[in-house]
């Protein structure tokens, strides 16, 4: 994979937003399949320039407009606001009451570096699929029942008991050794930290010593190891407060110079972070391509006018496109069913928003090293 160079990040970003951002997919997505009047138009989104310049309360009439702007000012980081009730870059000419946020994406940010207390092997690769493995079936345990109320419901500590071997006694191998079970022993009860630390040494795995400590019936004890250990970490202020930004699908880490790539959930266990592309090595592709053309090489009829829309289908972005296709496909059709269902009734706004968070993406983002 071809190195990233920060240096070059300007001349890769104008590279990489004329002929690799799928910029159809991304305006799809947006609109949400127009079944809110002027939904896009009041859509903020914000940039952020060379040497730090900050840019917010941008909107745009169409997608095709967010597209040239974006292509001019080559961001080096697009974040995505709220859904305002007027266009946002009005918010300097009007009454600041007439300026109201009234709802965005459920995001869940994950700071990797809040597990280093309790990550015991291995790099942020396992904690990043563990991670969402739990949050996506929390959530998947109570699709009717409002999020808000999921982390804090005594169901959603039994779904942690119920993988915590598989991640923590086996994936983790928490009680693997004396250093390791020393940090579980610390959320037990004094009084029992040193029959138990006689028998774990009798024991040959963190399995058998885990079933040590169930004998002892301390209930209170092992549901606290267990929320160490698996509950997902969650900055609270960014899934329940309207107003934090979203880092955009397929932006770029200006300092790793990684895309920001959407996961397919049902393969999780084959995901690599280390293996998303970096802009570098798209851009790489791209002139790879470039060369197969001149030396006359097939390259599917490929032409220069549809370069913007195809490009990233020859590249090792593409698996990463699909994903993020076959979502907006899920969605659509979602939206098209409230139509034929809502059509005629004059009803279709208030059930599309009603029923917008079983519709619109799930992010998570993560965050430290």
């Amino acid at each position: 994979m071809a190195s990233f160079d920060s240096g070059s990040l300007p001349d890769l970003l104008r590279l990489y937003y004329r002929r690799l951002f799928p910029f159809g997919l991304y305006g799809r997505w947006l609109r949400y399949g127009d079944v809110s009047k002027n939904y896009f138009q009041r859509r903020e989104f914000s940039f952020t320039l060379r040497d730090d310049i900050y840019v917010r309360y941008q909107s745009f009439n169409t997608p095709q407009e967010l597209e040239k702007e974006i292509q001019k000012l080559c961001p080096y980081k697009i974040d995505i606001g709220l859904f305002i009730s007027l266009q946002p870059i009005q918010h300097n000419t009007v009454h600041m009451g007439a300026f109201q946020a009234q709802e965005k994406e459920l995001v869940f940010d994950i700071d990797l570096t809040d597990y280093d207390d309790v990550r015991q092997c291995c790099s942020n690769l396992l904690s990043i699929v563990t991670i969402v493995k739990l949050v996506t079936r929390l959530l998947g345990e109570f699709p009717s029942v409002s999020y808000k109320i999921i982390f804090f419901s005594r169901a959603s500590l039994d779904i942690v008991a119920r993988y915590f071997k598989e991640y923590a006694l086996v994936g983790q191998d928490i009680l693997g050794n004396k250093e390791k079970w020393e940090k579980v022993l610390a959320l037990v009860p004094e009084t029992d930290q040193d029959s138990l630390r006689s028998e774990f040494r009798k024991k040959h795995n963190s399995e058998q010593r885990w079933e040590v400590l169930e004998k002892k019936k301390m209930v209170h004890a092992e549901r606290e190891i267990m929320l160490q250990y698996c509950f997902p970490r969650l900055d609270m202020n960014v899934s329940k407060g309207i107003n934090h930004l979203l880092k955009s699908p397929f932006s770029v880490h200006p300092k790793t110079g990684r895309i920001s790539v959407p996961i397919d959930l049902k393969k999780l266990d084959d995901f690599d972070p280390f293996a998303v592309p970096t802009i570098s090595h798209l851009c790489h592709e791209l002139d790879m391509i470039g060369r197969d053309k001149g030396n006359g090489k097939e390259t599917d009829g490929l032409q220069e006018s549809s370069h913007k829309s195809r490009d990233y289908k020859k590249t090792s972005l593409a698996p990463y496109v699909k994903v993020f296709e076959q979502f907006l496909e899920e969605m659509e059709k979602s939206y098209k069913g409230q139509r034929l269902k809502e059509s005629g009734k004059g009803m279709l706004q208030k059930d599309a928003n009603s029923n917008s968070n079983s519709l619109k993406l799930i992010s998570l983002q993560f965050g430290g090293s």
